[in-house]
This record gives structure tokens, C-alpha cells and sequence, in this order.
């Protein structure tokens, strides 16, 4: 991977998420700290896991050399999203952030290595697959929480519904 593919797929990734904050809008506000589908994550606990430990974290690590996620601090930080608002501004806060570093990020670091708190051999390009990866697998199981507190998710594919900032170029 290079800048120039590094581009695309950020630019992809923009839009992924824009269809992501719809699927948090179309949460009900009273289900946030709720268990909609038994054994998992709150939806407010899978927010602060897939924007700030995957997305955020990801993409500083990239940026930087080393990826600070701190995955057992989650449940503090979702406990104090307490209301819908607050979750879909901390997930809109981690894409500015992430955004940010993606924007310093160059062959150098796509190629270097990075430090993890996983302990596996990663470099920038690895990094930012897993980055895509994961969003992708978590986005998946919030259409779900959608359908189980009986509202409807978004359009898979309505890019051009996104909110602003995260429509097709």
C-alpha cells in the first residue's frame, strides 16, 4: 500500500462511516445502555470499541508508530456517554481524530512497523486492513442491534444519505 491507494480507501472508509452514524442515529435513545442481543456488547460500549479502540487508536497508531488503544478502559468510557447525543459525538470526535492522522500518514508509515498492544507483527499497511476489517464486522453487528430493538438500519449502500462530510465526493 501506498499514499495514493491509502487515499481511496480512506476516502471509502469516510463514507463506510457515514452509513455508520446513521446506524447509531437509528438506534433508539432509551437502548444505548441496553443489552439488545444477549452476551453483547451495549451498543454504547461497541461505539466506544469501534470509533475510539479500532478506528481512532488505529489510525494515531499508524501515524505515530504505535497504537495506544486501551480496549479494558471501554466500559468507563461508554458508562459516561450518557445519552444517545453523547455517543454519536464521540463517535463523530473519533473520526476527526482519526482523519487528522490519516491526513499526516505516508509511504513511511505504511511500510514501517507498528507497536500494538496485541503483540503481533504489524506494519502501517496491516494496521490500516485490520482498521477496515473491524469497522466492517462492527458496523455489522449495530444493523443487528437495530432489527432487535425493532427499528429499521439505513440503506446498506445510500452513501448520498450520509450526513454532511461523509457523502461521495
Amino acid at each position: 500500500m501506498n499514499r495514493q491507494w491509502l487515499d481511496g480507501m480512506w476516502d471509502h472508509m469516510r463514507q463506510k462511516y457515514g452509513i455508520y452514524l446513521r446506524v447509531l442515529d437509528a438506534i433508539p435513545a432509551d437502548q444505548f445502555h441496553q443489552n439488545p442481543i444477549a452476551d453483547m456488547r451495549t451498543p454504547a460500549q461497541l461505539v466506544v470499541h469501534t470509533s475510539g479502540s479500532i478506528l481512532r487508536d488505529i489510525a494515531e497508531g499508524v501515524a505515530s508508530g504505535t497504537i495506544g488503544a486501551d480496549e479494558g478502559g471501554e466500559d468507563t468510557v461508554a458508562s459516561g456517554l450518557t445519552t444517545k447525543d453523547d455517543v454519536i459525538a464521540f463517535a463523530r470526535d473519533c473520526w476527526a481524530r482519526a482523519d487528522a492522522a490519516i491526513a499526516k500518514v505516508g509511504d513511511e508509515q505504511l511500510s514501517g512497523g507498528v507497536e500494538n498492544p496485541w503483540g503481533m507483527q504489524l506494519n502501517g499497511t496491516f494496521a490500516m486492513v485490520i482498521l477496515n476489517e473491524e469497522l466492517l464486522h462492527h458496523r455489522g453487528q449495530l444493523f443487528a442491534y437495530v432489527r432487535a430493538c425493532g427499528a429499521e438500519p439505513p440503506f446498506l449502500w445510500g452513501f448520498g444519505d450520509n450526513p454532511e462530510g461523509f457523502r461521495p465526493g
